[in-house]
């Protein structure tokens, strides 16, 4: 077990699956005390057990993180069971694409709550926890926790993507919520930054040939990008390869970590080059 993050209390959307949960396991074993979340009960569960038998401490709380009062449950679980809340991370989310002429408003609409609303929400939620418990420690001459917020973004964001007008739209919103918090809670310590990641091989960039999907309000939406478009993408990545899970949440553990004590609303771009 590392000293990275000792002590420190995590939570950590969309974690039963991907980035999320490498992510998780990744916290814990830096000593972190973390909270796993996903709209999956499950899944969610198995990764909070194997974080508890490699010797860490998590527990799950689950829920979906687009319906209003579930990020402020999500934090009330998180306090009644640790007492305090040092780092954020706002990964939970999903593709639904279509072309621009095609897409509903129902898709639009869908991307730009997971992507964007929810995370506002959450933070907002985290407010007392995080910018106030610091204000506190600064006006009382008490020493200062580590407090950080984490989104997650996408080159889709950046640069925007054919056939996601709705995805890009939210991922860039969420840069733009990044620095806002910077700038508001900075004055208290508290950092905020966003990851934009390139082509890590998930579930959403699966082959499409492999027909996973998921369930949105009784909807089946198809997951991940045809397997020709899969191969010419990594002909775009100097490293030739997509990333792991694994290369991703060491992406996040760094901008948790004291080594980033002085990043503040960063977008820190994680694509094995692509795009340069």
């Amino acid at each position: 077990m590392g000293s990275l993050l000792e002590n420190q209390v995590a939570i950590i959307t969309g974690a039963a699956r991907g980035i999320g949960a490498a992510t998780a396991r990744l916290f814990a074993r830096e000593g972190a005390k973390v909270v796993v979340s996903d709209r999956d009960e499950l899944p969610a569960r198995d990764v909070a057990s194997e974080i508890r038998s490699e010797g860490g401490d998590a527990i799950a709380v689950s829920g979906d993180i687009t319906i209003p009062a579930f990020p402020a449950h999500l934090i009330e679980e998180s306090i009644a069971k640790y007492g305090r809340l040092n780092i954020l991370v706002n990964n939970a989310g999903y593709t639904w694409d279509g072309m621009l002429h095609k897409m509903t408003d129902r898709q639009w609409q869908a991307m730009l709550e997971v992507h964007a609303t929810a995370p506002f929400r959450l933070i907002r939620a985290a407010a007392p926890y995080m910018r106030d418990a610091a204000k506190d420690e600064q006006a009382f001459g008490r020493k200062r926790e580590p407090r950080c917020v984490i989104n997650i973004s996408s080159t889709s964001g950046l640069h925007g993507n054919i056939g996601q007008a709705n995805y890009s739209t939210a991922k860039l919103g969420i840069v733009g919520l990044t620095k806002t918090v910077a700038k508001e809670w900075g004055a208290f310590g508290v950092r905020c930054n966003a990851v934009a990641f390139g082509y890590i091989d998930t579930r959403l960039t699966q082959s499409k040939e492999a027909n996973e999907s998921i369930d949105v309000e009784g909807e089946q939406v198809a997951l991940g990008i045809p397997s020709q478009l899969r191969d010419m993408i990594q002909l775009m990545i100097p490293l030739g390869r997509a990333g792991t899970v694994e290369e991703a949440a060491g992406a996040l553990l760094l901008l948790a970590s004291p080594y980033a004590a002085y990043i503040n609303g960063h977008v820190l771009e994680v694509t094995g080059g692509m795009g340069i």
